[in-house]
Parts: structure tokens; sequence; C-alpha cells
């Protein structure tokens, strides 16, 4: 059984280690010098091992042991003054998240841990509680049999992500590494959601700035795609999702998460979380098929699979 805190442990590991066991290989050519940078949850360099994958000391949640990190440089802008989200001009990298867990232990917080709430705190319905529960047993993501999830699913891909902002275009998308190797438009042109839209694994996003703070505002997600990684934290398809993301400077966004699913959950909750920015590494061409070494968890981690039952990501 893989309890969420063996699970936060795992992506703590830094930014070579693969959450799923979906293995990389060696970055390949740089990203076009846009208005971008990435984010990702363990991603950034070489994987390949299965499940886990060397530990870069840029990844994770500080430096070298029993060295302290050098101080953060400021949040690097463009001549304009807005946020520039990726590296700077000339240079590489991309994000990776410290942790993949929305609910902590009960008890007492742990000194530098973030303020998330604890499983007791969480506003389960009796339905969604038992969902939680089971995938804590069988752990049938989606994202092992490489279909892409949104929310924070897709921030915490393996191998990093890129965000890349088109102040031109009004969109601002976020582009994955590993998994799917897909991304996600977040419409900054004011429009509204649609009213008859199809349930999708992403959803709908719009997104505007407030001061350097980007607030995006999701929809129309169908209940195939998870929002959490290896935690499974369950939804239904009224699921709306609040994503804000500060960079608080060259190292650090601070990325909080608001679920409001009446259909899952009694009330509307949050949590967040540090994504961590990996210099130096690029994203590469990842063919999910090919990259999966994670053979037992496509069809979960049971042993066995019943295919009289109703298949249940």
């Amino acid at each position: 059984m893989l309890l969420p805190a063996l699970a936060d442990r795992t992506f703590a590991q830094g930014a070579g280690a693969v959450p799923q066991g979906q293995g990389g290989g060696a970055p390949g050519a740089a990203a076009p010098p846009n208005r971008g940078g990435g984010a990702g949850a363990q991603g950034g360099g070489a994987g390949g091992q299965g499940r886990g994958g060397a530990a870069g000391a840029q990844g994770g949640r500080g430096g070298g042991r029993g060295n302290a990190a050098p101080p953060a440089q400021p949040t690097p802008r463009w001549p304009d003054g807005t946020v520039n989200w990726g590296p700077t001009v000339g240079q590489t990298g991309l994000w990776n998240v410290a942790g993949g867990t929305f609910a902590r232990p009960d008890g007492p917080l742990s000194p530098g841990d973030p303020v998330k709430p604890t499983l007791s705190e969480i506003p389960f319905q009796p339905w969604t509680r038992a969902i939680y529960d089971y995938r804590q047993e069988n752990q049938l993501e989606p994202y092992t049999r490489c279909k892409t999830s949104g929310a924070f699913r897709q921030v915490a891909t393996a191998y990093g992500t890129q965000f890349v902002n088109f102040p031109e275009l009004k969109q601002f998308i976020i582009f994955q590494t590993g998994g799917s190797h897909s991304f996600r438009t977040i419409y900054m042109d004011g429009r509204p959601h649609p009213k008859d839209m199809a349930p999708s694994y992403y959803g709908h996003s719009t997104g505007v700035f407030e001061g350097d703070t980007l607030v995006v505002d999701t929809v129309g997600y169908n209940e195939r795609m998870w929002i959490s990684n290896l935690e499974g934290m369950p939804h239904s398809g009224l699921l709306h999702t609040i994503e804000r993301f500060a960079r608080t400077d060259m190292n650090t966004i601070k990325y909080e998460l608001t679920i409001d699913d009446p259909g899952a959950y009694t009330a509307t909750w949050k949590t967040n979380f540090d994504i961590r920015f990996s210099p130096g590494n690029e994203s590469f061409e990842f063919v999910c098929q090919d990259g999966n070494q994670a053979f037992d968890l496509m069809v979960g981690s049971l042993g066995e699979v019943d295919r009289s039952s109703p298949f249940v990501p």
C-alpha cells in the first residue's frame, strides 16, 4: 500500500525522480527563447530507470546536504516589467514540484512543511472518501496509461514542464515533458467558458493577471482524469478549479489550488505547493508508450485484473 506520506516522499526526491516509472532519455533540443520556462514534478533530467532516477541538486527542496542554499535571485522580468516565467535569456531550465500530496497526515506541522489541510480536514463526501481509500491500495492512475490530466497533475508531470506566456496571442500555455507530452492552453483574452462543452481531460481554462499572480479558472473536466498524482484525490464532473501561480523569486513559484466540487465534497477547500526551478534542464522528445516503465501500475497494483468488473481509473 502506498500511503500519502510515502507518495509525498517519493515526489520530493528531486529533479530526476520519475513518479510513475515512465522513463525518459537525454535532453534534446532547447525550447525557443520566448516568454517561457518550465514546470513539472520530478522531471528535467535523464530518466529511464523505471521508478527511479538520479535526484538532481536543483530539484527537491534545497541544495546539497549540509550546505546552505545560496540566496535566490529576484524574480526575473521582461523589459516591460512583466514576470518572466522561465529562465533568463540565454539560459535554460524547467520547473519541478517538491511534494505531491494534497493533504498531510494528521498531526503537528513539521518545520518548513507547506501549510496544507490534514486528511481529516478534507470535506469528503462518503463515496469520495471510499474511492480515495481504494486508490491508496490500487493505483490505477491514468498517467501510467499515457492519459493526460489537468490542474495540479499536469503541473506535477515528470521531467519538468514549461510555463510560456504569449501576450501577443493572449494565451498562456503549460507544456509538459513527460506523460502524454501534451499542453494546456489558458485563454487570456477575456472570453467566458463555453455554455455547452464536451468534458475533457484538461477542461477549459481562462486566466487573468492579478498584479504578478496568474489566476486560472477551469471547468469542464471529465471524470476520467486525476487532479492529483499517486494520491488519487477524487472529483466529479462538477469540478471547478482556481489555480494561482506567483513567482516569488528566481527559484520559486507559489501554487495554490482551490477545489470547488459540490458533486464530490461538502465544501470548497484549498491546498498549495512550492514549484522549484531546475536550471540547466530542457524539455526533450518523450514518447509515452515507449518510455513507460510502470508495467505493474498500468493495470493497477493489486497484482491481478478482474476483467468482469467495470474499469474505474
